[in-house]
């Protein structure tokens, strides 16, 4: 017995360990959006294990709720564009004529078949090249059955994945009645993702839900301001203000980084904007969105040239990536 619990203290204190030292490594890491969503359908199980496998250093939970307030991994608050739900559910649309996840109880959710996602108007697959839509069997999965996920493959393969979860649309839920921050802190807790020393890194595009996660809800651990290409925001949030270096300082006293889209960071004319640079002034990370390697911005030559540009020209601390392994393998080519 003795012998027993000695190895399973050492295995877990060397498990903590790795986790404590990639928390604080500086070098470039690489988020699997939406786990590998190019290669299997956006944030199911499966695509968050093949990220993993694909040695991914964060893998995302987009997370919103269910009518009996279980946070569920989904893109959006609608499940109408990656589900058969118009079929199996036709009663629970609602006045806008779309399907929200916050109308189904987490039993209904799961009885939703998931699939790549499509155009709900006209059927077809945003991306058609990607898995099939309509062949295998997917599931929508609930933020805890992911993070035991996670949590047993890093036991298993003793590589440590760490988690990046985004806050869906909070003011949204609470205009509905239900306080989505809370409930997903909660759980985090309960998964041991407390302290900026977890690998852990949370994100949202409501500034005031930034703050609030800082300030009311005590959240310890990192914050991530999400900033989109456009002007404004939900709520109060002006990210045109946000990207100055006045706003960028305004943010370095509540969170950790900031993760903007690719075009504020490098322009139409291949031109490096200053935003990296600013927000590193404030001791702030940059984990900028998405690199779709069969969706690349207009300016980019190729996959190579794009990745060049973030990492060797820009000097982005992080990149989210439909094909973690396309970023990770040039990184390990291409970093010194």
């Amino acid at each position: 017995m003795a012998r027993t619990t000695f190895f399973a203290s050492t295995i877990c204190f060397q498990l903590l360990t790795i986790n404590t030292v990639m928390a604080q490594s500086s070098e470039p890491i690489i988020i699997a959006h939406r786990g590998a969503s190019g290669y299997l359908p956006e944030h199911t199980l499966e695509a968050k294990a093949m990220a993993h496998a694909m040695d991914a250093d964060y893998i995302e939970q987009d997370v919103v709720l269910s009518k009996d307030d279980v946070p569920v991994v989904l893109h959006d608050i609608h499940v109408d564009t990656i589900s058969d739900v118009a079929t199996r559910f036709p009663d629970h649309k609602r006045a806008d004529g779309r399907y929200y996840a916050l109308d189904f109880t987490v039993v209904e959710l799961k009885q939703l078949h998931v699939c790549e996602r499509f155009n709900a108007k006209t059927g077809k697959q945003v991306f058609p090249k990607r898995f099939p839509k309509g062949i295998s069997s997917f599931q929508i999965p609930t933020l805890e059955e992911e993070l035991e996920l996670i949590a047993g493959l890093n036991q298993s393969t003793g590589r440590i994945a760490g988690i990046y979860p985004e806050i869906k649309q909070p003011a949204w839920h609470l205009k509905e009645g239900h306080d989505i921050s809370r409930i997903v802190l909660s759980i985090l807790h309960k998964h041991g993702y407390k302290t900026k020393q977890d690998r852990c890194y949370i994100q949202c595009f409501e500034h005031d839900e930034v703050i609030r996660l800082r300030n009311e809800l005590g959240w310890e651990g990192r914050l991530i301001m999400l900033m989109s290409g456009g002007t404004r925001g939900p709520g109060k949030t002006d990210f045109d203000h946000l990207r100055t270096p006045e706003g960028l300082a305004e943010l370095a006293k509540i969170a950790d980084g900031i993760g903007p889209d690719i075009g504020s960071i490098i322009t139409a004319k291949r031109e490096v904007t200053n935003l990296v640079k600013n927000a590193h002034a404030q001791k702030l990370q940059v984990h900028p969105y998405t690199l779709r390697i069969d969706e690349l911005p207009r300016f980019a030559k190729s996959t190579d040239d794009l990745l060049d540009l973030l990492f060797h020209q820009a000097h982005v601390d992080g990149l989210f990536s439909d094909f973690p392994d396309v970023a990770l393998l040039w990184l390990k080519q291409n970093t010194k």
